[in-house]
């Protein structure tokens, strides 16, 4: 099968909104984590996006609400998403009331990408990009066939600029995955459910920040010489700003370069 054939299958099989015969597999041959990732929901209903939306949601939202309780953490905050290639993790921080930034909820593994480290560059390349990105309530697909998933937004402005191409980058469940960001189906519950509850509490969009590594000062040395490490200095200034100010930093544009600015909590998403 040609390169080509198989992103346009995986894109085709993402967006779908039939899913039945998945949901099914994975209902008897998958290892649950938890008792609640088990549905009771008939396999017609299933096929509806926002059935599953809500089946799901209302099944991870009791743990969900416990485990956010015990980091002082409340559901339906304003979320954020780091991803770290290298490492091949998902982390998800939340808005914490009292202080006014954002605290580490929780870290996934990534079960599948692809690419190497660098950004993306063209449609077909099987990259995993890199950059800043950010998700609205339009990119939410609950009736994705890897069970549930979001877009990132790729390209962004930046990849346009640098004409870049392709489309459909999502975080999705399953294990499988070409270009994109597979976190199991038990996994995408937990993402997907704490960020479809913010959207729906009012955050306008949340973040997603793609990195190939943490960017510490030891691993951007042992970087020095690489192709992209230009690039990566840039995108550098993010990570650092969201280290020291404890909130992801409004990523613009201006001449082809990232350019970075902080907002008060109250003004940002």
């Amino acid at each position: 099968m040609k390169p080509t054939t198989i992103i346009t299958a995986c894109i085709a099989f993402a967006l779908s909104g039939i899913g039945g015969t998945l949901w099914y597999e994975f209902q008897h041959h998958s290892p649950m984590t938890h008792a609640d990732h088990s549905s009771s929901l008939s396999k017609d209903d299933y096929a509806q996006g926002d059935l599953r939306e809500k089946d799901v949601i209302q099944r991870m939202s009791p743990r969900m609400s416990q485990e956010l309780d015990a980091k002082g953490l409340t559901l339906g905050s304003p979320v954020f998403l780091r991803i770290f290639k290298e490492s091949r993790q998902l982390e998800l921080w939340m808005l914490h009331p009292a202080s006014e930034k954002y605290r580490h909820f929780k870290t996934w593994d990534i079960a599948a990408m692809s690419g190497q480290l660098g950004p993306k560059l063209a449609e077909g390349d099987f990259q995993a990009p890199e950059g800043f990105y950010y998700v609205g309530p339009s990119a939410m697909k609950p009736d994705s066939r890897y069970h549930l998933a979001f877009n990132i937004g790729y390209p962004n402005q930046y990849d346009r600029e640098h004409n870049r191409t392709g489309s459909f980058i999502m975080v999705h469940g399953s294990r499988f995955s070409v270009g994109c960001f597979a976190m199991t189906d038990p996994g995408i519950e937990e993402i997907y459910t704490l960020c479809s509850l913010a959207l729906t509490n009012g955050q306008p969009y949340f973040r997603v920040h793609i990195f190939p590594f943490p960017m510490t000062p030891e691993r951007m040395q042992q970087a020095t010489g690489h192709r992209w490490h230009n690039f990566w200095l840039n995108l550098k200034q993010g990570y650092d700003w969201f280290e020291s100010h404890g909130a992801p930093p409004n990523a613009s544009v201006k001449e082809k370069r990232y350019e970075l600015n902080y907002e008060s909590i109250a003004n940002q998403p």
